[in-house]
C-alpha cells in the first residue's frame, strides 16, 4: 500500500510539471504572445525613460507576483544597477484595509494609484480570471489618467482583455499554470528593461551606486 502510495505521487508530480511545460510550449509557439510581452516591456522601458513609475497589482497569489516583480525592479533581476521605480499596491495594509473598509474593496488599488500615479507612468493589473474587480477598477484609473496598461490573465482574459493596452493572456484555464506562466512573463520583462536601460553592462557587473547587502546572496 505505501509503495502505491509513493508511485501515485510520484506520478502526480510527473505530471504536474508536465502540464506546466505543455503551457510554456503554448507560450513558445504563440507569435502573439512574444509580441504582447515585448511590446510591454517597451512600454515600461519608454516610462522609465522619461520618470515614470510601473505600478503592480492583484489579488492572493497575483499579489505575491506582483510584489515579486516590483522588487525585481526596485532591487535588482540580474544586473547591479540604479534601483528603479516600482510599487506593488498590494503591500501597505493600513492603505488596503482602510479603503476597504470605508470605500470598498473594489476600490483598494484604484485610490492608491488615483493618488500617485501620474501620465506616462505603466499600470499592471495581474488576475487570473481577468475579472477581478478590484483590479479592473485600477485599470479604469489608469486609462483616465493616461497611464499605460498591461494586464496579465488567463486564456480568456476577461473583462481586462478589452480593458488593457496591452492583454497578455495565458493560454491555460488552471490557476496554478496561469500563475506559474505569469511569473515567467514577468521575469521575461525584467530582463528586456534591464538589458535596454542598462545595455553596456553584465550580468553581475558592478555600478558606482550603493547596493543592498543581501543582494547578491538571495
Amino acid at each position: 500500500m505505501e509503495r502505491q502510495d509513493k508511485n501515485g505521487l510520484s506520478e502526480l508530480v510527473r505530471n504536474r510539471i508536465q502540464s506546466s511545460i505543455d503551457a510554456k510550449q503554448k507560450l513558445l509557439a504563440d507569435p502573439a504572445y512574444i509580441e504582447q510581452v515585448t511590446q510591454a516591456a517597451s512600454a515600461m522601458v519608454k516610462s522609465l525613460r522619461n520618470g515614470g513609475t510601473i505600478f503592480f497589482f492583484g489579488n492572493g497569489g497575483s499579489a505575491a507576483d506582483a510584489q515579486h516583480l516590483a522588487a525585481e525592479f526596485t532591487g535588482r533581476y540580474l544586473k547591479e544597477r540604479r534601483p528603479l521605480p516600482a510599487l506593488a499596491l498590494s503591500v501597505n495594509s493600513s492603505s488596503v484595509t482602510a479603503i476597504g473598509n470605508d470605500y470598498g474593496f473594489d476600490l483598494v488599488f484604484a485610490r492608491p494609484l488615483e493618488a500617485l500615479g501620474k501620465a506616462g507612468d505603466v499600470a499592471v493589473g495581474i488576475t487570473t480570471s481577468g475579472n477581478s474587480p478590484n483590479v479592473v477598477r485600477a485599470l479604469e484609473v489608469a486609462k483616465a489618467k493616461s497611464i499605460f496598461t498591461i494586464a496579465f490573465s488567463g486564456a480568456k482574459g476577461g473583462l481586462v482583455k478589452e480593458l488593457a493596452d496591452c492583454p497578455i493572456c495565458i493560454p491555460s484555464d488552471q490557476t496554478p499554470r496561469i500563475q506559474e506562466c505569469h511569473i515567467l512573463t514577468g521575469h521575461v520583462i525584467c530582463e528586456i528593461v534591464e538589458n535596454a536601460l542598462y545595455a553596456d553592462m553584465v550580468s553581475g557587473a558592478q555600478e558606482n551606486v550603493t547596493v543592498g547587502a543581501g543582494s547578491a546572496r538571495r
